[in-house]
């Protein structure tokens, strides 16, 4: 399985991937899914917002066993963040009819579309409209880098656009969501598991800044008669690392926008997206007021306008303890150590955050020995990702068999 999609949407030059949303690429990623789900006798559908789903036992039945992640890419992202949880989900399910076992419960795969956001800048936008935490009519004001809006893309790519909304009918037929995922982090590298469980997921948004100076020749203007939106955004890049170290969060100025982006003319505007997450709602809250005061100062004293929008936000996530704990016991239980599974934090934000409001959520992590992620040099041992598909396989036993 891996083999067969390692190849799908990988750019020849940097080797990374660019999956995006309702991309060829992420059409044939959709393929892959579904090709995967038959091969193995599953019933496949597409729910109405575009989301895939691979069925064991009776859809309606409810109290379902649910285990997946997504297939997008950030760009010239890694092949684990997302796959890894797709691929091992699929492997898990050939491991545990291998044991012979018997299902008591449905259980089911899934494949959440549009989980990175890469596309139309707001992460996770099949499962939060399932959740209905994203509304149709903002989902239908989503644009692309080239102004295509997400209805668009969606109908071009084959599905209905008019379609798309909540869905509680079908988040009510879930008794459990188990997400595993490569960690985005070093944590497990230092305690030296293979396997981890998430305890919960820091809060974490998007803020767009948008300076507004003037447009004018490189080659004739005087510093002293410029309006530089360039310099204030370059401060504020600044500003958010001291921001960020004072208080113990993470801020990044990841993705810029610059008109009229010529290499002999001063900018009229610079427009950055700033990621902002931390362990608490009130260090966040410190960390991005810090931030926007000091860009406000700077942008003040060099003549500069300045708007602050905050375009996506997701709240801690605290995984419900219970399937938590649960999700422990059955690992140490199954574990040739005996000893507790490592249970961390993260601040990397999920579909399984998101469905959190709705269904018990739970999250399986499988060691990354560098910590890189979101880059092509994102990786994990096979020996970890082996462990994985045991680690999750016996979750889903645990759960979902007698």
């Amino acid at each position: 399985m891996w083999r067969e999609l390692a190849p799908v949407g990988r750019h020849p030059d940097s080797g990374g991937y660019r999956r995006y949303a309702w991309s060829a690429a992420d059409l044939d990623c959709r393929a892959w899914f579904r090709e995967q789900a038959e091969a193995r006798g599953l019933t496949y559908e597409t729910d109405r917002n575009g989301n895939q789903w691979a069925w064991l036992g009776d859809l309606l039945a409810g109290d379902a066993v649910v285990t997946g992640s997504h297939l997008d890419s950030v760009p010239d992202g890694g092949a684990f963040d997302g796959p890894l949880g797709v691929v091992s989900s699929f492997a898990a399910l050939d491991e545990l009819r291998s044991r012979g076992v018997a299902f008591t419960r449905p259980l089911a795969i899934t494949n959440f579309g549009d989980e990175e956001g890469a596309r139309f800048g707001l992460a996770c936008v099949g499962s939060r409209l399932a959740a209905g935490q994203l509304t149709v009519a903002d989902a239908h004001r989503l644009r692309d880098a080239d102004g295509i809006a997400l209805p668009a893309a969606m109908e071009s790519a084959g599905y209905d656009p008019e379609a798309i909304g909540p869905d509680p009918e079908r988040l009510a037929r879930i008794g459990a969501f188990v997400e595993l995922h490569v960690e985005q982090g070093r944590a497990l590298d230092l305690t030296g598991d293979p396997v981890g469980i998430a305890s919960a997921i820091w809060p974490h948004g998007r803020w767009r800044f948008d300076f507004r100076g003037e447009a004018n020749h490189a080659g004739t203007t005087r510093l002293a008669d410029r309006r530089d939106p360039m310099l204030t955004y370059a401060e504020t890049v600044l500003a958010a690392r001291r921001e960020a170290e004072l208080t113990g969060a993470l801020a990044t100025f990841g993705k810029i926008a610059v008109e009229p982006n010529g290499v002999n003319a001063i900018p009229s505007l610079v427009r950055g997206w700033l990621d902002s997450r931390a362990a608490d709602q009130a260090t966040l809250d410190a960390v991005v007021t810090g931030i926007e005061r000091a860009a406000r100062e700077y942008a003040e004293r060099a003549g500069i306008d300045l708007d602050v929008v905050r375009e996506s936000f997701t709240p801690v996530v605290e995984f419900e303890h219970a399937l938590r704990d649960e999700l422990a016991k059955i690992l140490e239980g199954s574990g040739d150590t005996g000893r507790p599974v490592p249970v961390l934090g993260t601040g990397a934000g999920h579909d399984a955050g998101i469905l959190s409001a709705s269904v018990p959520t739970a999250m399986l992590f499988v060691r990354n020995p560098t910590g890189i992620s979101h880059s092509p040099a994102e990786h994990a041992a096979e020996d970890d990702c082996t462990a994985g598909v045991r680690a999750l396989a016996d979750v889903l036993e645990g759960l979902a068999c007698s």
